[in-house]
């Protein structure tokens, strides 16, 4: 058991709060199988088009228009081929993120996606909640992403018990910076703050930044190598927050 003294608690989402293997074995395929389509669909909407502009920035160009004129391609051929390649690279680029949420937004509209959470989560989050805890979220999935995720599970919507989300606008996971700007953000110091993940390396850039930490060791996750210092839980059940 893990009892924090905390005010905040920040939380990954896959490996921590959700399955793994829903995230690359639903939500990524789908992403991947609707990309083209969506495209075509939405191409010219202010939300694709801003998603687009990002993955020209991410890919070093100052525009879309000016990496096509570079190209000599077609936006949208450039903007498919780009993010085929960032997905079968399993990159986190933020524009990429972008436009997987838009696509993943009409999976959820749709009813062909229920995300899943482990069920040990909602009566930890409604738990933590009645305690005096603000919960968020901190995925490299985009915001987007995010509220659909958790507005559209397995175990209803669970929006209303969460009060913010951070993605890689704020900055990259693995870097003490982003959680320092997270606190910041939040208004908290950065002790009375405990962050659950399943990576030690995000942990690492908590704990670097001052926050308490602990590890997540669900079913699928990748092995962990020992050492790293970082309270273990296998459950949400495990951990008691008190601010």
């Amino acid at each position: 058991m893990i009892n924090a003294q905390a005010a905040g608690v920040l939380m990954d989402v896959e490996g921590t709060t959700s399955s793994v293997k829903f995230v690359y074995d639903v939500m990524f395929p789908f992403a991947r199988r609707e990309l083209a389509a969506y495209l075509a669909q939405a191409w010219g909407e202010p939300a694709c088009q801003a998603a687009c502009e990002q993955i020209a920035a991410d890919a070093g160009h100052a525009s879309l228009e000016a990496w096509s004129s570079t190209a000599d391609a077609a936006p949208r051929d450039l903007v498919e081929t780009e993010a085929t390649r960032l997905m079968d690279a399993d990159q986190k680029a933020t524009g990429l993120k972008q436009l997987q949420g838009l696509i993943w937004k009409n999976g959820f509209d749709s009813g062909e996606m229920v995300a899943h959470v482990y069920p040990d989560v909602p009566p930890a989050l409604d738990r933590w909640r009645a305690a005096g805890a603000d919960l968020r979220i901190y995925s490299s999935g985009s915001i987007q992403a995010q509220n659909l995720f958790f507005g559209h599970t397995q175990q209803g919507d669970l929006l209303p018990l969460l009060s913010g989300h951070y993605d890689t606008t704020t900055g990259p996971k693995r870097e003490a910076a982003s959680y320092t700007s997270i606190a910041a953000d939040w208004g908290l110091a950065p002790a009375s703050i405990l962050f659950l993940s399943d990576i030690t390396a995000e942990l690492d850039a908590a704990r670097d930044a001052g926050l308490q930490t602990a590890l997540l060791l669900r079913p699928d996750n990748a092995p962990v190598e020992p050492g790293h210092g970082h309270a273990e839980v296998s459950s949400f059940g495990e951990i008691e927050v008190r601010p």
